[in-house]
């Protein structure tokens, strides 16, 4: 019984840390939190830190995983059941340039981690397009280096816009990317169009 309440304890100040951690992502760059800050948002000991993470970037990495598998998780949702792969692309883009209002932390978060935070489309998404022929291109790598980034900068300019411009941005975005990958204006636009799953 003991040993069930120390591991329960043990969890819960591992998820409070972890917490904290995602939470100051949302404002701040890891390299400029103490581990002090850390324990004070989590309202644990200074001293149980090292019982769980054996640094702070670790303990980081951790936390911006997790908001990757939720991003993961929310694409996987809106995208179950599509058969159209260039819809399967548009509404990973759309649902993820949404963020800013639908889920304005994960949000944040990525844009603090920039380019090393870890895609929610997947690359294989994104090949299996091309080689069925929806889409055109000619570097699986570079294709995915331009989804990624311009998601990113689109996600920088919605934080900072009012909300009708955020979901306006998020479809422009996918029109654009459509037609770079070689759908015609008004194929890419039908695909926009249409409603999203969630």
């Amino acid at each position: 019984m003991n040993g069930g309440r120390l591991e329960r304890r043990k969890a819960q100040t591992r998820a409070a840390l972890l917490d904290a951690a995602r939470s100051l992502l949302t404002s701040r760059d890891p390299a400029g939190v103490s581990i002090q800050e850390i324990t004070e948002a989590a309202d644990v000991g200074f001293g149980s830190f090292y019982n769980h993470f054996p640094s702070k970037q670790e303990l980081f990495d951790l936390a911006v995983a997790t908001a990757a598998a939720e991003h993961r998780a929310l694409i996987d949702a809106a995208t179950a059941g599509l058969t159209d792969p260039a819809e399967v692309l548009a509404v990973a883009v759309r649902v993820t340039g949404r963020f800013p209002r639908t889920h304005a932390d994960l949000a944040r978060i990525i844009d603090r981690v920039g380019v090393r935070y870890p895609s929610a489309y997947p690359i294989d998404a994104l090949r299996h397009a091309r080689e069925v022929g929806r889409l055109c291109y000619d570097d699986d790598e570079v294709a995915f280096a331009c989804v990624n980034g311009s998601l990113l900068g689109v996600l920088h300019h919605s934080l900072d816009a009012g909300e009708p411009e955020v979901d306006r941005a998020a479809d422009r975005l996918a029109v654009s990317l459509l037609r770079l990958f070689g759908l015609v204006e008004g194929d890419a636009r039908k695909v926009v169009a249409r409603p999203l799953p969630i």
